[in-house]
């Protein structure tokens, strides 16, 4: 018996083809069990073809079976099965797929589902097993042969006995090591949940023989073993049936189910797509964010599969990270089984896929939002955060897809409101979209800043996470109206005269800001008179882009960035303080100074901003009152 090379051949394409194709050693049973339902397929599909309507798919089966002493797992099908010549072609060359081959003959004929593509799925074997034997009998044939190889080394076709047409794959496994543990293979409760999480939806019953125990009657405590016949696998996935034929307790029990959340989704999206990518899906929106959502631990990504077989538990290239949110699957039959995390990045139909998953979402979402106001913002609060991070990250490369999503507290409304909901409430004669960065809503209230806007009966939005004014940036305007901020230095609220008039006022008393400013010592960029105070005496504003608020989130980060607004006292003119100001301009110039500290710290505590000298506050305080 004369040994063959292969004639893709050598060691090294061998194990380079197993090393990188392949990241987990468990997937050669996926590969296998893909094989035998190829190989059943391609027999109904004949027996169809050729008249024979005695065959039906309930009467076809796949059989696993392991032998602990042996050392052995078999894989056994009914299929369509090889002779020598097949054998020759499909196993004796490396990345030859005979699967292939069928689908391109029978493309356009219907009730075809042939998995395999690449033809490298079967070498996966050697991954655990040092031999592999290949018994096979072809329909229609009185001859049955054995396709045998310990590797890259070559292989042997002898002759056999075989009673029925099909194949049946026989894994001698490798003996364990320091880093390896192949007896894992022969433990049915681990091949068991091998073929659960890979194989569930293969359409044939996969089959094997169960160790089970039972009471023995009359004598308690002792029990009997015994096996029983198990199939292992559902076969029917739930993504390929209508939704009409779905219940709401069918989508929640299999969400609970297959993604191990013990609260039903707050929106399923489940579709069937023909055309350039064809595909179904299934995709949940959790009810609520999983404690390790917003923290590095978290990974995204959705269930990858091919024709019913599972190829990526976590596929990342899904889902961008605006949307990680999302759970669920895809499953394409034009993606191969045979295909690495970095071949994924490349796949042209998963790019497709994945755009297309980016709009459908963002239509589901805008839905919710007009029909389903509530579970909307119910949603939103485990989420908006990060919608505002998608606008704020890649320098806003995705804030079309979500500005439209995203909400905040409205001043009037006092509720959440979207920035469309904002821009249709806006005055004839209003300029901007108005808002205020703070800690809390509470906060926000007392703002000096505010006040004068609500007299106007100006919206204001409500900003207290702290990437919302950062997303505002990046947006910059919204249908053509520009963001401002309370704080920044213009507000567009006064008229020609009214600024002229402030600026004249503003020339008198020159004098008295430029003492306050030295006071400071460079604390502030400017002191000036208040065009947005109404019964404050001081705030803070800024010129520039950088808030009051950004000042405090930035310089909270790890880096020590020392990031300085460009902070302007303002100074109210209709109020007493002014007065008392402009009092002692005449006769104690050294009083302003103090009370320029006085009001600079009071101003910063309104902001909720940390004062470097508690200490020389309070005694400047003490002084006054003395």
């Amino acid at each position: 018996m004369k040994k063959k090379a292969f004639k893709a051949e050598s060691k090294r394409l061998l194990d380079l083809m197993i090393n990188s194709i392949y990241t987990h050693k468990e997937i050669f049973l996926r590969e296998l069990i893909s094989n035998a339902s190829d190989a059943t397929d391609k027999l109904y599909y004949n027996a169809l073809k050729s008249g024979n309507t005695g065959l039906s798919r309930e009467s076809l089966c796949i059989d696993i079976a392991i032998d602990k002493e042996k050392r052995t797992l078999s894989i056994k099908d009914n299929g369509c099965g090889m002779n020598t010549d097949e054998l020759e072609k499909n196993l004796g060359t490396i990345a030859k797929s005979g699967s292939l081959a069928f689908k391109k003959e029978n493309e356009k004929k219907e009730d075809i589902d042939i998995i395999g593509q690449f033809g490298v799925g079967f070498y996966s074997s050697f991954m655990v097993s040092k031999t592999v034997k290949v018994f096979s009998k072809a329909v229609d044939s009185q001859e049955a042969f054995c396709w045998e190889s310990n590797g890259a080394d070559g292989y042997t076709i002898t002759p056999c006995e075989k009673d029925t047409n099909g194949t049946e794959v026989i894994l001698y496994l490798k003996d364990n090591t320091e880093d390896e543990n192949y007896d894992e293979y022969l433990d049915e409760h681990k091949i068991k949940s091998i073929t659960k999480k890979y194989s569930d939806y293969i359409r044939y019953p996969i089959k094997m023989e169960i160790e089970k125990q039972k009471p023995v009657e009359g004598k308690e405590g002792e029990f009997e073993t015994y096996k029983e016949i198990e199939t292992l696998n559902s076969m029917v996935p739930i993504w390929r049936k209508k939704s009409s034929e779905l219940t709401d307790e069918d989508y929640n029990n299999f969400y609970k189910d297959k993604f191990f959340d013990y609260e039903s989704p707050l929106k399923v999206i489940h579709s069937s797509i023909e055309g350039t990518a064809t595909y179904n899906m299934m995709l949940f929106i959790p009810s609520k964010a999983p404690y390790n959502y917003y923290s590095k631990e978290f990974e995204k990504g959705l269930q990858l599969y091919s024709n019913g077989v599972l190829i990526m538990d976590k596929c990342a290239d899904l889902l961008p990270d605006h949307f990680s949110f999302v759970k669920g699957l895809v499953d394409s039959q034009d993606l191969s089984l045979n295909i690495s995390r970095e071949m994924l990045q490349h796949d042209r139909q998963l790019k497709i896929i994945s755009t297309n998953l980016e709009k459908k979402i963002k239509s589901e979402l805008l839905k919710m939002l007009s029909n389903e106001r509530e579970k909307y913002e119910q949603f939103y609060k485990s989420f908006g955060l990060q919608l505002k991070y998608g606008v704020y990250n890649d320098f806003g490369m995705h804030k079309d897809i979500l500005q439209d999503l995203i909400m905040f507290h409205s001043s009037s409304e006092n509720k959440l409101v979207t920035l469309a909901e904002y821009i249709s409430r806006m005055k004839e004669e209003q300029k901007f979209v108005y808002y205020v960065s703070g800690e809390s809503i509470a906060k926000i209230e007392h703002l000096p800043q505010i006040e004068l806007l609500k007299d106007k009966g100006y919206e204001v939005l409500y900003m207290t996470d702290d990437i919302d004014e950062f997303a505002i940036k990046i947006l910059r305007n919204y249908k053509e109206k520009d963001f401002k901020s309370i704080s920044e230095g213009d507000l567009g609220l006064e008229t020609e005269e009214e600024k002229k008039e402030m600026a004249q006022k503003s020339e008198d008393n020159k004098e008295l800001f430029d003492i306050m400013k030295e006071a400071l010592n460079g604390k502030v960029k400017e002191v000036r008179l208040s065009t947005r105070l109404k019964s404050h005496p001081v705030c803070l504003s800024v010129d520039g882009q950088i808030s009051l608020e950004m000042e405090k989130v930035l310089n909270q980060m790890p880096n020590d960035q020392s990031i300085k607004a460009e902070k302007v006292l303002e100074i109210n003119a209709n109020h007493e303080i002014f007065n008392k100001l402009c009092g002692l301009l005449a006769n104690d110039k050294d009083k302003i100074k103090t009370y320029a500290e006085i009001l600079y710290t009071q101003a910063l505590l309104i902001e909720g901003l940390s004062v470097e000298d508690p200490v020389a506050y309070s005694n400047a305080v003490c002084n006054l009152m003395l």
